[in-house]
């Protein structure tokens, strides 16, 4: 499925094949909605200066690229370091597109002094070969976010005066997009809630790594 990825920074793509139901938190296209493409937009400080409307701008360039139908992220993250992972389960295959940045990393039930803008974040893409009904689309989105707390946990970013591991960033951003369907369940006991977690946690995983083993100014 690697081959329909296509980097041209400052975008990247994941082409889903398909019109497919997506279900995200993302600026443009929150909720659910259809599409046949997840799109990421990298971008630097100076691209988001403090008056700047981000969702007016964003539209803005998604229209431009001709991509405004799209579910699109932004991220500060160099998107040539993006990470896959696939996972097959019976007959459930599932895709993983990741960029992790962790320069804004948070813990759940706490906050670091916000500094803006945000630099750094993860975004992750979940293709789902299996056609799902919307309850079945929430429960897969729920075992996707916590793949991802677990890898960013298990990675052991430690922040904060307590040094307690991050649990993710405070901009991050999940997208599950799977066919229209009639699986109604997605838990961990689930061929489907095994191969959304390996996957997720696979990619996401490798995105940590990969930031961790990156020099930092000053270092």
């Amino acid at each position: 499925m690697t081959d329909r990825v296509t980097l041209d920074r400052p975008w990247l793509t994941l082409d889903l094949g398909q019109p497919m139901q997506v279900l995200s938190w993302a600026l443009n296209r929150p909720g659910f909605v259809i599409a046949d493409r997840i799109v990421w937009r990298e971008v630097r400080n100076a691209d988001l200066p403090e008056d700047l409307d981000v969702a007016v701008w964003f539209d803005d360039a998604l229209q431009a690229r001709g991509v405004a139908d799209s579910v699109a992220f932004l991220t500060s993250r160099d998107i040539r370091r993006f990470c896959t992972a696939e996972a097959q389960v019976g007959d459930t295959h599932v895709f993983c597109l990741a960029t992790v940045g962790l320069s804004n990393a948070e813990r759940i039930g706490q906050r670091l002094p916000y500094h803006a803008p945000p630099t750094g974040t993860i975004n992750v893409a979940v293709q789902i070969s299996t056609g799902l009904t919307q309850a079945a689309m929430l429960e897969a989105m729920s075992l996707a976010v916590q793949a991802r707390t677990a890898a960013i946990m298990d990675a052991e970013i430690r922040i904060g005066p307590d040094r307690l591991p991050a649990t993710g960033t405070g901009t991050d951003c999940v997208a599950v997009a799977a066919p229209e369907g009639s699986t109604c369940f997605a838990g961990l006991h689930t061929a489907l809630g095994e191969a959304v977690g390996r996957a997720v946690y696979d990619a996401v995983s490798r995105g940590a790594r990969d930031w961790k083993a990156e020099p930092r100014p000053g270092q």
